[in-house]
């Protein structure tokens, strides 16, 4: 079983960057697609990215493209969403999740299986 633990979360200023990781256990991470979700107040949990196993296919949200990247390094088992340009409307706890390689990959939380516990990113003047 896939465990997920992210980190990285931060206060951080309007325009500023931040780098979350989201480090696995349990099995080999590159059985797995991985995506990043968010939560924020009120809201809706939210696709943010995801990436294929090898890492050869990358697709994002519309509010973030052009601002954050998605990237893996499967040898640490190790998958990061670095975030650049940061908004406050960027606000919320993120999260990383796993499904196999063969349920390809999508923004939809409901094709995920395992999940993080989240960190907390907030971006405030």
């Amino acid at each position: 079983q896939l465990q997920l633990v992210e980190s990285g979360g931060h206060l951080v200023q309007p325009g500023g960057s931040l780098r979350l990781s989201c480090a696995a256990s349990g099995y080999p991470l590159d059985y797995y697609v991985i995506g990043w979700f968010r939560l924020a107040p009120g809201k809706e949990r939210e696709g943010v990215s995801y990436i294929s196993r090898y890492g050869d296919t990358k697709r994002y949200a519309d509010s973030v493209k052009g601002r954050f990247t998605i990237s893996r390094d499967n040898a640490n088992s190790t998958v990061y969403l670095q975030m650049n340009s940061l908004k406050p409307e960027d606000t919320a706890v993120y999260y990383c999740a796993g499904t196999p390689y063969y349920k390809r990959g999508s923004l939809s939380q409901s094709d995920y299986i395992y999940w993080g516990q989240g960190t907390q990113v907030t971006v405030s003047s």
